[in-house]
């Protein structure tokens, strides 16, 4: 059983697992459609240099560019930065960048940005950033070696080289936010505005 109450299907802009996840654990029925746009082009055409302001640009541009499709439908957009102060980290493009990446981030506190908007008919309706801050420990090149060992490909597949719901809670020791900031998806406000929209059952 959904409780999606809306007249057209709820889109999710994202093949993101751990945002499907969320999205289905919370008993919404949704397609999941990948937006097709140049992240990288579109930040740097943007001139943005905030991982709010930035993460924040890009939810809007995949829910409108899938929207633009689809304009009778919902379309959620989402994308997420991390920060070690000023420095911006993308997806490692290997395992020796991702160790790279985990030497800087081992024993310091980093910024996870989650963004999400809501566009319909081509045009944002809703939009919100919520923040966690992130400890890792320190660490030997020893003990990342062994992560990066057991991890596998997965450390290229989100920024920061790791997944909080599998081994990488190994490299943090301590977490403020909440578990959906993290996870990519900041549902509460999210699931606020579909409830004031009337468009879930609950």
């Amino acid at each position: 059983m959904t409780l999606w109450r809306g007249k057209s299907p709820l889109i999710l802009a994202s093949q993101s697992r751990a945002r499907k996840m969320l999205l289905a654990n919370a008993g919404l029925a949704f397609e999941a459609i990948t937006a097709d746009i140049d992240e990288r082009g579109i930040q740097s055409a943007s001139g943005l240099s905030g991982p709010r302001e930035i993460a924040l640009l890009l939810a809007r541009e995949k829910a409108k560019a899938v929207s633009i499709g689809h304009p009778t439908s919902y379309v959620i957009g989402a994308d997420q930065t991390l920060a070690l102060g000023d420095r911006l980290f993308n997806k490692p493009a290997g395992r020796a960048q991702a160790l790279a990446q985990l030497r800087d981030l081992a024993g310091n506190s980093h910024a996870l940005n989650s963004a999400v908007a809501v566009a319909r008919d081509g045009k944002i309706v809703f939009e919100d950033v919520s923040v966690a801050r992130m400890t890792m420990r320190h660490m030997t090149d020893a003990e990342l070696m062994s992560y990066l060992d057991a991890a596998g490909d997965a450390v290229t597949t989100s920024v920061g080289a790791y997944q909080l719901e599998g081994l990488g809670i190994h490299l943090f020791e301590r977490i403020e936010g909440d578990h959906f900031t993290i996870l990519g998806l900041p549902l509460l406000p999210l699931l606020a505005f579909l409830r004031r929209e009337q468009l879930i059952a609950i």
